[in-house]
């Protein structure tokens, strides 16, 4: 039953739309907002991790990248939120395209410490060099125009304008899975050798997937700043990285509820144990082996298996 219903597009956006929903009035759009923005970079990441096989260790950068570009422009230029979510996946494009021929050359270790390598430039470079534009380390205030109903001061708007972008991530990520890229993605991932023995470009492919996970990111970051309304560098803190790490292992690579999934439940773990656990990250640990001894393809994959 789920593994139809995984094959049904509509069903899996319905779903998807109907369980945020169904939370947010259980507890309060606010909190769900950003527990939606996280599942758009968990999707983003999850191109690169379940699509592509490689693990990164170092795409906060592009979730930074897209918060600052979004904060930079709303501060220095105009306080048009759409300008400033344009601006800021064009700003994380931009970096994962120029970066992407270099780290996708690599694989395995050398790919995760190279993204962790470059997210600590990112990171010193918002620090220091560029602290008199973003502020170093006290961060940047952010106010956003509203034009009519679209007020992004107001919980609900915010909360259906993520909804929908989300949706619409969601129902990219589905296409391009049972695209001929995707397909060749997947193929790429089991054996690169006998596809490139077969005449494709397996770089470009890697290359183009690894700018769309970039740009997915950014947006998230975008919207980080946008609902925040604030940016620091712990956008775009290396040590941050675990979280979407984990988030995917939770959930089960390479499927789009999978990464929904994960990054709803390790948001929940977050924000509601610490009210009541001091340790709480000790608890995640534990999923984490449990995980990786018992549920190696994550909840998701294990429902299907069911």
């Amino acid at each position: 039953m789920l593994k139809k219903l995984e094959r049904s597009i509509p069903l899996t956006l319905l779903l998807i739309a109907a369980g945020f929903v169904a939370y947010g009035y259980l507890t309060s759009p606010l909190k769900i907002t950003d527990f939606m923005i996280f599942c758009i970079f968990v999707l983003g990441f999850d191109l690169v991790y379940g699509h592509m096989g490689q693990l990164s260790f170092g795409h906060m950068l592009y979730l930074g990248a897209g918060a600052y570009g979004a904060a930079l422009s709303a501060t220095y230029w105009t306080p048009n939120p759409f300008l400033a979510i344009g601006n800021g996946i064009l700003c994380a494009t931009l970096v994962g395209a120029l970066l992407g021929p270099i780290l996708v050359r690599t694989s395995g270790a050398a790919f995760a410490l190279l993204n962790l390598a470059f997210n600590q430039v990112g990171h010193f470079l918002v620090l220091v060099p560029l602290a008199p534009l973003t502020a170093g380390e006290d961060g940047l205030s952010l106010t956003f125009a509203h034009y009519g109903f679209a007020n992004f001061s107001n919980l609900n708007f915010i909360f259906f304008f993520v909804l929908a972008v989300l949706l619409l991530i969601a129902l990219l990520i589905l296409k391009f899975d049972s695209s001929p890229f995707g397909l060749l993605l997947k193929s790429v991932k089991e054996n690169e050798v006998r596809v490139r023995f077969l005449g494709y470009n397996t770089f470009l492919y890697k290359w183009i997937t690894f700018v769309f996970s970039a740009a997915i990111s950014g947006l998230a970051g975008a919207l980080t700043a946008i609902n925040y309304g604030y940016t620091n560098p712990s956008f775009i803190d290396p040590t941050r990285n675990v979280e979407v790490i984990f988030a995917a292992l939770m959930g089960g690579a390479g499927r789009v509820l999978g990464a929904v999934l994960g990054g709803t439940a390790f948001m929940t773990i977050s924000n509601y144990l610490a009210r009541y656990i001091l340790r709480w990250e000790m608890f995640l640990g534990f999923a984490l082996l449990i995980i990786a001894f018992r549920f190696r393809k994550g909840i998701w994959g294990y429902l299907r298996e069911l």
